[in-house]
């Protein structure tokens, strides 16, 4: 190759280098992101789990949330209160309040008020029972009892009651939807331990039919709706549902006369101690299992 040739060659390509870098140098000055520096701090200070409780998809959101002022210390349901008031005195901030919100399991039908249609044998997985037949129990819409969401939950809030019923325990819970996605069936949702009124069932069915598959369903009665202050409380496809929006007219009343205790009223760690919304007196045999859910 003659001398000049590959002389002009290599400053063409040193030309080029040259000039790329200066353009990938200029770029880099003007489209850099600043980076909040606290953001990496409160990051760390946080629990790491990235459990979404928080509504965030993870803490590092959740930290960028925190320091924009856009959520509070104390929507972090998986912290102390110690390690709340770390993040709020490093960023000079109250801690907040949040309403506590933990799972609720919506069934009552534990083994002594729920009949079996079928024995399942197979994998010990609800999702794996409801795929073959519904699970195997009379009532469809009820709750298999095979862990899929105490597994999934990585706080052990959950527990097996012997009853064959999950039982929440709303110290640990941390409201993180791991049980909620886990369900096949739907029964869990996440609720303020405010809402006190409850239906402990999903069964669609009426009258007869609904209790013949579970002594402690919803038949569809409307006593509940009657008794209750108007508009908390209608009939949607033969089960109670209850108006959360409003709030105001929750009290004790709805629960007297359901006859099947299938709706109830709780307050606090009733959940967690198995204690019933009312007295279970007149009520079917086996009912009181309904604070085990």
């Amino acid at each position: 190759m003659d001398p000049l040739t590959l002389l002009s060659s290599v400053a063409i390509l040193g030309g080029l280098g040259l000039t790329f870098g200066v353009l990938i140098a200029v770029s880099s000055a003007k489209l850099k992101v600043w980076e909040d520096p606290r953001i990496d701090a409160v990051n760390n200070l946080l629990p790491g789990v990235n459990c979404g409780a928080c509504g965030y998809v993870g803490c590092l959101p959740f930290a960028e949330a925190l320091i924009a002022g856009d959520a509070p210390p104390a929507q972090c349901t998986v912290m102390g209160p110690d390690e709340t008031g770390d993040v709020a005195d490093y960023l000079g901030v109250e801690t907040g309040q949040v309403s506590q919100v933990v799972a609720r399991l919506l069934c009552a039908g534990s083994a002594p008020v729920a009949p079996w249609k079928a024995d399942y044998f197979g994998v010990e997985s609800c999702a794996a029972a409801v795929a073959v037949g519904g699970g195997g129990k009379g009532c469809p819409w009820g709750c298999v009892g095979l862990d899929d969401c105490t597994v999934a939950c990585d706080f052990d809030a959950i527990e097996m009651s012997p009853l064959g019923l999950p039982v929440v325990d709303p110290e640990k819970c941390t409201a993180c939807n791991d049980c909620v996605e886990a369900c096949p069936l739907d029964l869990f949702v996440l609720m303020p331990m405010d809402h006190h009124l409850i239906v402990q069932c999903k069964n669609l069915l009426d009258g007869e039919a609904a209790t013949d598959v579970c002594a402690v369903a919803c038949n569809a009665c409307r006593r509940c709706v009657q008794d209750a202050e108007e508009g908390l409380i209608s009939m949607q496809s033969n089960l109670a549902v209850i108006d959360y929006d409003n709030i105001a007219a929750q009290n004790e009343k709805a629960v007297e006369r359901c006859p099947t205790n299938a709706i109830i009223w709780l307050e606090g760690a009733q959940f967690a101690e198995g204690v019933p919304g009312k007295s279970t007196d007149g009520a079917p045999p086996g009912a009181e299992s309904l604070a085990m859910s």
